[in-house]
């Protein structure tokens, strides 16, 4: 398949889904190389489009009415995995993380994580990996983008969240 008509079918693919596409499984449907793939989201970002990366594949942002919400959290790394529960449970979506560096400015990372599987899968990572989480750099302050259906569900996203002890206030 020749390049321009694979990234056509890379955007495409994206469009068609609210879930994140690995870039494995663009290579095999696609009977390319993971490296190929990653060379295409390249230059389809350099493009214009509007690709984010996390941690389990490539989105597009979905364009729509729900609103995005910021809320500001303080916690240690055992507490990821509750915070992140807690804010699916009451109906929220993770949309990605900051912190502010006092240097870089704000730092951002990706996330998109709607339900249990995901903030799991998202939590074993950063154990398998090591890798510390953003919020290590910043006492454990951080920002979370979310979606939710409503003012209600904010409310409840921030009730649970201040009842656990993770909501900075």
């Amino acid at each position: 398949m020749q390049r321009e008509k694979r990234k056509d079918n890379i955007i495409q693919k994206l469009q068609s889904t609210d879930s994140p596409v690995s870039a494995s499984s663009l290579a095999k449907e696609f009977g390319v190389s993971r490296q190929i793939i990653v060379g295409d989201i390249a230059i389809l970002r350099a493009e214009g489009h509007d690709i984010s990366s996390t941690p389990r594949g490539y989105v597009l942002p979905q364009i729509g009415t729900t609103p995005v919400y910021r809320i500001a959290c303080k916690h240690d790394s055992s507490k990821i995995l509750e915070e992140l529960n807690a804010i699916v449970d009451c109906g929220g979506i993770l949309l990605d993380v900051s912190v502010e560096h006092p240097i870089y400015g704000e730092l951002v990372g990706n996330l998109h994580i709607a339900n249990r599987l995901d903030a799991k899968e998202f939590a074993d990572k950063i154990i398998e990996s090591n890798a510390p989480p953003l919020s290590l750099l910043t006492g454990g302050i951080h920002l979370h983008a979310i979606t939710c259906r409503d003012e209600n569900a904010l409310e409840r996203i921030k009730d649970k969240l201040r009842s656990i002890g993770i909501l900075f206030e």
